[in-house]
């Protein structure tokens, strides 16, 4: 039986994972704040609309463009306003937090593959800080 097999213990593992993930409170209540935003048109429509604006502005920057003393202060006007909703400040939180339990079981899970073994805390440490084991930090013998 191929560990990718649905019945291997790799994959009920995997789906034990992700269970113990959509039960867990704070993942809960992270995803219900995903879920407020982008079901409220207008809190999306002035995310977009402040995110394009700031794209717009690094661009002419990029292009060696000065940006005029009311460009920054229009634009700042607009990310203050935006992070008065409380759903775009629910929304933006759950993000993060959502991509820091994501990168954490993707590093927990990679450098297990890694290292053929489950990695300490402090090889854990390394790894994302970008050292130790492939990080750039030399050491821990993984054939990089």
């Amino acid at each position: 039986m191929s560990f990718l097999s649905t019945e291997s213990d790799v994959m009920k593992g995997a789906l034990s994972l992700c269970e113990a993930i959509t039960n867990d409170g704070e993942f809960k209540s992270m995803h219900a704040n995903v879920e407020a935003f982008l079901s409220d048109d207008q809190a999306r429509q002035s995310y977009q609309a402040v995110h394009e604006k700031g794209a717009e502005l690094q661009d002419k920057q990029r292009a060696g463009i000065e940006l005029t003393p009311q460009e920054m202060t229009d634009f700042e006007l607009m990310r203050e306003e935006l992070l008065q909703n409380q759903k775009v400040m629910g929304f933006m939180e759950a993000q993060q937090g959502l991509q820091v339990l994501q990168k954490t079981i993707n590093d927990y899970v990679g450098l297990t593959i890694e290292l053929g073994r489950i990695p300490s805390e402090q090889e854990l440490m390394e790894a994302s800080s970008g050292g130790g084991c492939c990080g750039g930090g030399g050491g821990g013998g993984c054939g990089c």
